[in-house]
């Protein structure tokens, strides 16, 4: 299952020893809500090996403003507590993991 990330523990999560997968979405955001389940599904698949986080913009504006996310749905990818690589708007499913598995 996917974390929850706020402004307070979003630096923490990025100090874990696994990759990271954050999804900044909110519950306005139709494109948001037809890309959750994916993640959702990529969270337990992937657990164990890669940490998910949900990170609603609404909630999370001061991370939100520091990564400059613009649109919603955004995928941002990290490793050793670096941004690798960020994807915006409904990408398949095929092309999260394959940012994933270059990531582990």
């Amino acid at each position: 299952m996917a974390k929850i990330a706020t402004n307070a523990n979003f630096a923490d999560i990025l100090a874990g020893p696994k990759p990271v997968l954050v999804d900044f979405w909110a519950a306005w955001c139709g494109p948001c809500r037809v890309l959750s389940p994916t993640v959702d599904d990529i969270a337990e698949e992937y657990d164990g090996k890669v940490e998910v986080v949900k990170c609603n913009v609404d909630d999370c504006d001061e991370i939100a403003a520091q990564y400059r996310i613009m649109s919603i749905p955004t995928l941002l990818y990290f490793k050793d507590g670096e941004l690798r690589d960020r994807t915006v708007g409904l990408v398949p499913r095929e092309d999260i993991e394959a940012r994933l598995n270059a990531l582990i």
